[in-house]
C-alpha cells in the first residue's frame, strides 16, 4: 500500500511534502512484543515491536556499538564514511541494491527486507562519541547510501534530528540521499547545520509516472510529492540535487518519459541531476525479476539478455541511455551530477553518471543493442 502519510496538511488544508508528525509531538513509541512477534538474535537486541500504525511491519530495536561505517577502499564511492540508522526499508523498492544485506541477518532479501526493519536506537549518541574522538578528521559523512534514513520508521523513532545535530556540532560535513518526504520535517535543522558545515541534500526521483512508481517502489511518496519537496527545499535556500536512478529499460527510458522527468526536475529547481540505468545485483536481481515476470512477462527475456553479463546492463544500452540523458539534461538546462557527491573518478560502469559522479564523455551510438522503441506504450501503464 502506498504510504501517503508522508503528506501533512498545514493550516491551509493543502497537502504538502512532509511527515505525519512534522508538526506537533513525535509519534508515541508504544508497541507490543508478544505472541507472533519474532525477536531476532541480533547483537545489542532490545526488543521487537509491532504497532497498529505500521501494520505488517516489525521493528527490531537494537543498541549499536558503532555508528560510523568505513567505506571499503576498493569502492567507487566518492565518500569514505556513512551512517545508517536503519537496516531494511519499508519503501519496498523492488530494485533496491541493498536487499542482499538482509541475508546477513538470516532474513530474506524479499519480503523481510521490506517489513523487518532494524532500528539503531542509540545511533546518535554513539555517533556523537565517535565524532569527538581525537582521531576523527571531520571527513564527509554520507547518509542514505544503503537504506533510506527517512523511511516510515523515522516518523516513529526520530533519529535523524540528533544525527544532524551531532554532525554539524562536530564540524563534520555531510550529505543526505532519500526518497522520503519526511525530510521536510527537518528543513530548519538542516538549514541551521548548513550555516556551520557543508550540507548536501539529494532526492531520488527517476520517473514521473505515478502508476509505475506505485508498482516498483510502493512504500515511497509519489514522484510529485518528491518534486514538491525539491521546490520547498529550494525555497528555504537548501540546494537539492536529484539522483534519477534507476532508469528502467523499456519501462521508464522512452524519450517521452525522460523528457517529462527532466522537464519536471527543471521546473522544481533541481540543482543538478545524475542519472543511470538499473543495476541488478544479487538479491535485488531475483526479487526484481520475479516482479517483472508477474507484471511484465513479455520483458523477462529482454532483461535476461540485457543483463546477461552480470549486475550492469549491456554496454551498448548504457551508451545509448547516456546519450539520451545528456540530450534531455541539456534541453532543460540542468547541471550534471549530484552536489556533495561529485567524484573526480573516471566514468563508472553505469554508462552514464555513475552512482553519484558526472562525466563529460560524448554520446555514443548504440552498437548491436536495438534502440528500445516499445517502452513508450509500456510507460503508460
Amino acid at each position: 500500500m502506498r504510504w501517503e502519510a508522508q503528506l501533512v496538511r498545514h493550516q491551509t488544508g493543502r497537502p504538502e511534502a512532509g511527515a505525519a508528525d512534522a508538526v506537533g509531538a513525535p509519534l508515541p513509541l508504544a508497541g507490543f512484543a508478544g505472541p507472533g512477534v519474532e525477536t531476532l538474535p541480533l547483537a545489542g537486541m532490545v526488543r521487537s515491536v509491532q504497532t497498529p500504525e505500521f501494520a505488517g511491519m516489525t521493528f527490531h530495536e537494537v543498541l549499536a556499538k558503532s555508528a560510523l561505517n568505513k567505506v571499503p577502499a576498493a569502492s567507487n564511492m566518492p565518500f569514505h564514511w556513512t551512517v545508517n540508522p536503519y537496516r531494511g526499508c519499508s519503501h519496498a523498492c523492488v530494485y533496491c541494491f541493498a536487499r542482499k544485506t538482509h541475508t546477513y541477518l538470516d532474513l530474506d532479501a524479499g519480503r523481510d527486507f521490506d517489513s523487518q526493519v532494524v532500528v539503531k536506537l542509540n545511533v546518535a549518541e554513539v555517533l556523537r562519541a565517535e565524532l569527538h574522538k581525537p582521531s576523527w578528521t571531520r571527513e564527509h559523512v554520507a547518509l542514505g547510501t544503503n537504506t533510506d534514513p527517512y523511511q516510515r520508521a523515522e516518523g516513529r523513532y526520530r533519529l535523524m534530528p540528533d544525527i544532524i545535530s551531532a554532525l554539524s556540532e562536530s564540524g563534520t560535513p555531510f550529505s543526505i540521499l532519500t526518497k522520503g518526504t519526511l525530510l521536510a520535517r527537518d528543513i530548519e535543522p538542516l538549514a541551521r547545520a548548513a550555516q556551520r558545515v557543508p550540507v548536501s541534500v539529494a532526492l531520488s526521483i527517476a520517473m514521473t509516472n505515478p502508476e509505475l512508481s506505485a508498482a516498483v517502489e510502493p512504500g515511497t511518496p509519489t514522484p510529485e510529492a518528491r518534486f514538491r519537496l525539491v521546490e520547498r527545499l529550494a525555497a528555504h535556500g537548501i540546494e537539492c540535487s536529484v539522483l534519477a536512478m534507476p532508469i528502467l529499460p523499456w519501462l521508464s527510458d522512452s524519450d517521452e518519459a525522460l523528457d517529462a522527468l527532466f522537464a519536471r526536475l527543471a521546473s522544481a529547481g533541481a540543482a543538478g541531476v545524475s542519472a543511470g540505468p538499473l543495476h541488478l545485483r544479487p538479491g535485488a536481481r531475483e526479487w526484481f525479476m520475479q516482479w517483472l515476470a508477474d507484471s511484465h512477462p513479455e520483458l523477462v527475456e529482454r532483461y535476461r539478455r540485457l543483463y546477461r553479463k552480470g549486475s550492469v546492463a549491456d554496454t551498448d544500452y548504457r551508451d545509448w541511455l547516456a546519450g539520451r540523458v545528456r540530450h534531455f539534461r541539456a534541453r532543460h538546462g540542468l547541471a550534471s551530477g549530484v552536489s556533495g557527491f561529485r567524484s573526480p573518478k573516471a566514468r563508472s560502469d553505469s554508462g552514464t553518471d555513475g552512482p553519484f559522479a558526472s562525466h563529460n564523455a560524448e554520446p555514443a551510438a548504440p552498437r548491436g543493442q536495438p534502440r528500445p522503441q516499445a517502452q513508450a506504450t509500456l510507460f503508460d501503464l
